[in-house]
Order: C-alpha cells, then sequence, then structure tokens
C-alpha cells in the first residue's frame, strides 16, 4: 500500500490508567457496602447535587416548562426518527421453529432483557440525544423496566433537555446521578425495582470503566474511548466542508481522532490550510478541544486508489466514517469496518449523531472490526429451546454418548445411555468406548 502522512499523530499510547481504575474500584467498593448513603454522598461531593435523587412527575414537568416549544418540536423530530429505525431493526429480528430431523424440533426466541440501564452524559455539552438514542432503542426493543440517569449540577439539577427526552422515551425511572455512581445505582438496583441487566450509553473515563469493571455482573454495550471521526474524499470533495465536517468532531474533546483518507494531494493540503482557521471561528469550549483534538490526533493520509482508501480506512476501523467521492454504492459494498456510515457530501456525522435515525451510540478504538453500534439487539437475548421425541432421543442419543466418550466426558453419555435403555429395552446400541478404557 502506497501511504504518505501529509499529517501524522504520534502513536496512542494505551497505557493503564490505574488512577482511574483505583478511584473506580474504591467508589465501587464503597456503593457496594454502604448503598444509598455512599451515592448520596458522592452525588453531593461530585455533583454538588443535595436534591432528590429519583425525580417525579413534577420534575419533568419543570423541565418541560423550560423548554420552548422549538426545542421540545426538534427533540419530537429526533425521537420519531430513532424509533422509526429501532422498529425497524427490531422487525428484522425473528424467531423461527425448525424440525431438524423427524422428532427433534429446535427453535430460537427473542427475550428483551428485565431492566435496562440508561447512562446519559451531562458534562460539557447537553447530550439530549443520547437520551433518545439508549432509551427510545429500549423501549422499542420491549424491555419493560428502564432506568435512565444523568449527573445533576449542583443546584440546577439535570438538564431539562436531556429530562424531557428521558420522559418522552419512556424511561420508568430517572436518577440525578452520573459518574461511577450513577452506573453503580443502576447495576445494584438501589433505586430500582430490579438490578440492571444491561447497562448503555456514553461518559467520562469514570463511566467507562465503572462499565468494563461490572462487566459480567451486568451486560454493557461498549467500552467507549474518545469519539473518533474519518472522512474518505477524493479529488470530487469540497475542502471547506470536509474542513467544518473534521472540526465539528474534533470538538467533542482534546483526545477525539479524526482522520482524512484522501486520493487528492491538493484536497489534503487545501484542508490542512482551512482547519486552523475553522476552528479558530469556533466559540469556546468548542474550540479548545477542536485544537487540541486536530493538533495532536488529526491525521490526513494520501494514498493512491480508492482501494487503498478501502483498505487503510477498515485498518483504522472508524467510530464514524463518511464518504464524499465518486460513486457512493462501490463504498457501500466495499468498506467494512466502521461504526456507522455516512454517504455522500449531504450527510454529515451531526445529523447521524442528533436526529437521522440510526443509533449514535457506536463502538471506538478499533471495536468495529468486531462490533456495531449500539441496536435493539443488545437489550434482547438471543436464545434457543429442543424438544425431543422418544424416536428422536434414539437417534440423537446413541450420537451424543459416542461423542461424549470420544472425548472422555462418561457423565455425559450416561444421561444417554439411560433414556436409550429406558425407552428401547429390547435394543442393543453402539454407545461407544471411553477414551482409554473398553466400555
Amino acid at each position: 500500500m502506497t501511504i504518505e502522512y501529509l499529517k501524522k499523530a504520534p502513536p496512542r499510547q494505551e497505557s493503564i490508567d490505574t488512577a482511574t481504575s483505583e478511584t473506580v474500584e474504591r467508589l465501587l467498593a464503597d456503593i457496594q457496602r454502604n448503598g444509598r448513603d455512599a451515592v448520596e454522598k458522592y452525588a453531593r461531593e461530585l455533583d454538588g447535587w443535595h436534591g432528590p435523587i429519583v425525580l417525579g412527575e413534577n420534575d419533568f414537568a419543570k423541565a418541560t416548562r423550560a423548554l420552548s416549544q422549538g426545542v421540545k418540536d426538534d427533540i419530537a423530530f429526533a425521537y420519531a426518527r430513532v424509533r422509526d429505525f429501532a422498529l425497524r431493526q427490531r422487525e428484522s429480528l425473528h424467531e423461527f421453529e425448525v424440525e431438524l430431523i423427524d422428532g427433534l424440533v429446535a427453535g430460537q426466541k427473542l427475550i428483551p432483557v428485565n431492566t435496562a440501564g440508561c447512562y446519559v452524559p451531562g458534562g460539557r455539552y447537553a447530550h439530549a440525544a443520547s437520551a433518545i438514542m439508549s432509551v427510545c432503542t429500549a423501549k422499542v426493543a420491549g424491555v419493560p423496566d428502564i432506568v435512565a440517569t444523568s449527573p445533576a449540577h449542583k443546584e440546577s439539577g439535570v438538564n431539562p433537555a436531556i429530562l424531557h427526552a428521558m420522559k418522552l422515551c419512556g424511561a420508568d425511572t430517572v436518577l440525578s446521578l452520573g459518574g461511577v455512581q450513577g452506573v453503580a445505582a443502576m447495576a445494584f438496583g438501589l433505586y430500582s425495582a430490579k438490578p440492571a441487566d444491561v447497562i448503555v450509553g456514553p461518559g467520562n473515563r469514570f463511566v467507562a470503566e465503572a462499565k468494563r469493571t461490572l462487566f459480567g455482573r451486568i451486560g454493557i454495550d461498549v467500552v467507549a474511548g474518545p469519539t473518533e471521526s474519518a472522512i474518505i474524499a477524493d479529488e470530487t470533495a469540497d475542502a471547506h466542508v470536509v474542513a467544518a465536517d473534521l472540526a465539528g468532531q474534533a470538538e467533542h474533546g482534546p483526545d477525539s481522532p479524526v482522520w482524512l483518507f484522501t486520493s487528492s494531494r491538493d484536497l489534503g493540503l487545501k484542508v490542512m490550510d482551512l482547519m486552523p482557521s475553522v476552528i479558530a471561528a469556533l466559540p469556546e469550549p468548542a474550540r479548545s478541544a477542536a485544537t487540541a483534538a486536530w493538533r495532536d490526533y488529526g491525521e490526513v493520509v494520501l494514498v493512491s486508489s480508492r482501494e487503498e482508501m478501502v483498505d487503510i480506512s477498515d485498518e483504522y476501523a472508524p467510530e464514524h466514517l463518511q464518504v464524499m467521492a465518486r460513486d457512493l454504492d462501490w463504498w457501500l459494498a466495499r468498506l467494512t469496518n466502521y461504526g456507522s456510515l455516512f454517504l455522500g457530501e449531504e450527510t454529515t456525522v451531526a445529523y447521524g449523531d442528533k436526529c437521522a435515525g440510526p443509533n449514535h451510540i457506536l463502538p471506538t478504538r478499533g471495536a468495529a472490526r468486531y462490533s456495531g453500534g449500539l441496536s435493539v439487539g443488545k437489550f434482547i437475548k438471543t436464545v434457543t429451546y429442543q424438544r425431543l421425541t422418544r424416536g428422536a432421543s434414539r437417534e440423537v442419543g446413541q450420537v451424543a454418548a459416542r461423542i461424549s466418550r470420544l472425548e472422555g466426558m462418561e457423565g455425559h453419555a450416561r444421561t444417554g445411555d439411560i433414556r436409550l435403555r429406558k425407552y428401547f429395552p429390547q435394543d442393543t446400541f453402539e454407545l461407544g468406548t471411553l477414551a482409554g478404557h473398553q466400555h
């Protein structure tokens, strides 16, 4: 592959953040030991929140009154798109039952988890869209009990747009908790009928570490890293649009990588020339975040063909991937590693982040090589069942006994033997020999 880096970032240091890990483990242990007392202590100390943890109808009504009709209409628009897409996802999943041989029936059932926890960040930005992405998707999946949480900010509480979105999407319990205490409260069921079976949603490094630490006890969507975005662009792309989109994604945070893969040297150089002024025109805190992200993590990669752009993009496996190039269907057919794909100049990542429909909670740090984003399937268990007649048990039992003995598992084999003797006492069967023994 012919690669030239017009701008290259230093290799990301994937060092273990022992300080974060130790803090998270200490907080989780305290919360598990002391329950609500510990949670409420951390809400006061870390968020400055002295109000109620479980929010009620008065809180939702107050939040709704604080929003203009235009904001409520926009949230409703985003909710409708996300809900409709999630409904189609749910419809694409099917239960089935099949008779594999005469008398052997097997099937697949789709069972929603009983309780889902949805974490909605509320730090630098008010992530109302994240509330929709997680709560609405869980609701469409059929989860009967949805607990949502977002950090309160001193006396102002949870952001009203987030609260309004949570209520609109059907959250059953809403908590004013952020960070480790928010994740732990859902995982341990401290304010809900049951502990969460799965917890989803983005957050800071403490939230990500809490989810990672609790994984196994609960399910999680992904261990999320900083937001990352890539653009594939050929000579037909508009450099001003490319620069605006890179800067727009860099504002997520100072450690959010943005990458441009291009077959046009002129385009790559022009984008690099534009980036400082595009970022400088942003207001704070976006300007500082984007400046650091572009300086420390931005890359412009020049390759010689569109096939090489596919190869380099699949190697990076970006969370968000935009294509501004000829023949969009060609790219759709060949790209394989991305969290979500945005085809054409008309389709920017921000649309997907906010209201287009497909979920914006996506894999980072190369996880798109083996995982997709949040979907209704994350809240649904695909389980199987089987039912045999005695005739089918005769056929399957002999093979199961022989394979069990081949593997040295005599206990397994005898569960087949006992049924064959019971159901067919007059028959003789070849049931195999235990490895290393005579049967």
